[in-house]
């Protein structure tokens, strides 16, 4: 075979079938490669706990480890006055369920929960129906729903005592210019009742409202605009379109109102102040409106008896899941009659 010219013949090495040596990744490389690949997959893998990981330990400290605590302090007789706490097993249940001021502060809560909660959360659904349509200063509507809110609940408790007051008050005027006589509000189960409830109701109507109209947001317009071209009217489209569409909303409103009329402590304490100081912790001269948490409040922070007042909440706190899930179940049915 002929050479070129002044040249040296070049030999070829036979193909292997594999890449090229300059395409082949170097060991180091690879290796290299591998460690990121793994440190992805954690980092893929890990990141969503570690994110969520300071609400767990914070719920850990202030929220599981108060509760055990709670209850372990509800098994002795623990009074800040001694030093010396035994162990007495479920002795403080015992004289709980045996306590009569206990079954009379569980009404009571359970009375004024359903006179604040069924008509707020009614009237926030009627507000919000109204603010969900073309309306002229809607923005100023909503904030105004807002501010009662906002407004310290010590302010509010005083002004509503000063209306609902016997001798001076606004309301017992109208009711005496009405023809039906002057009602001494603080003294009366049911008035008390209803006046602590008034409170809630304004406190909390406009917050709820607000919650109901930006679900009600998410509803598409045009099934109202189907709804008015049929002829529905607009209370028919509350309870046939927006009714079952913000169904969720409904149930979580009526899940947390319950367990805050469960849990209400301020209104009745601050209404009871404004007959003498001795009627504050009680909820009243005859404990008329003294509710479960007022009660805990009286026997912890007056009496100083821990481990009653333990037992008390542990009560309290059950008692809040048997009504919780109770709503929970009748909410549910209601749903079930408005999907049929």
């Amino acid at each position: 075979m002929a050479t070129p010219r002044g040249g040296s013949v070049r030999t070829v090495a036979p193909s292997t079938g594999g890449p090229p040596a300059a395409a082949r990744t170097p060991a180091p490389a690879r290796t290299a490669s591998g460690w990121r690949a793994r440190l992805h997959r954690l980092d893929r893998h890990a990141s969503p706990y570690a994110y969520v990981a300071p609400f767990f330990v914070l719920f850990a400290a202030f929220g599981i480890f108060p509760l055990i605590y709670t209850a372990w302090v509800s098994l002795h007789d623990w009074n800040l006055l001694s030093s010396d706490n035994p162990f007495i097993g479920l002795d403080n249940y015992t004289a709980l369920f045996g306590d009569g001021y206990f079954w009379n502060a569980a009404f009571n809560t359970l009375s004024i929960g359903v006179l604040s909660a069924v008509p707020q959360l009614l009237l926030a659904l009627l507000l919000a129906h109204l603010l969900n349509r073309p309306l002229r200063a809607q923005t100023l509507f909503r904030i105004t729903l807002l501010l009662p809110n906002v407004t310290s609940v010590v302010a509010v408790v005083v002004i509503f005592s000063q209306l609902f007051g016997r001798d001076f008050g606004l309301i017992n005027m109208v009711l005496e210019w009405l023809g039906v006589g002057r009602i001494n509000w603080q003294a009366g189960v049911a008035t008390s009742h209803v006046a602590i409830a008034v409170m809630i109701m304004w406190r909390w109507t406009g917050y709820n409202a607000l919650i109901y109209l930006a679900a009600m947001q998410a509803v598409p317009k045009e099934i109202y605009e189907a709804a008015t071209l049929d002829g529905a009217s607009s209370l028919r489209q509350l309870w046939s379109i927006t009714l079952p569409m913000i169904r969720p909303t409904v149930i979580f409103t009526v899940i947390v109102t319950t367990i805050g009329s469960m849990q209400i402590i301020a209104e009745p304490l601050l209404f009871g102040a404004q007959v003498s100081n001795g009627a504050a912790a009680t909820g009243g001269t005859d404990r008329q409106f003294q509710t479960l948490a007022l009660y805990l409040y009286e026997k912890g922070f007056r009496s100083f008896e821990f481990g009653y007042a333990s037992a008390a909440a542990w009560v309290m706190f059950l008692l809040v899941v048997v009504v919780v899930g109770f709503n929970y179940l009748v909410v549910r049915r209601m749903r079930g009659g408005l999907d049929a």
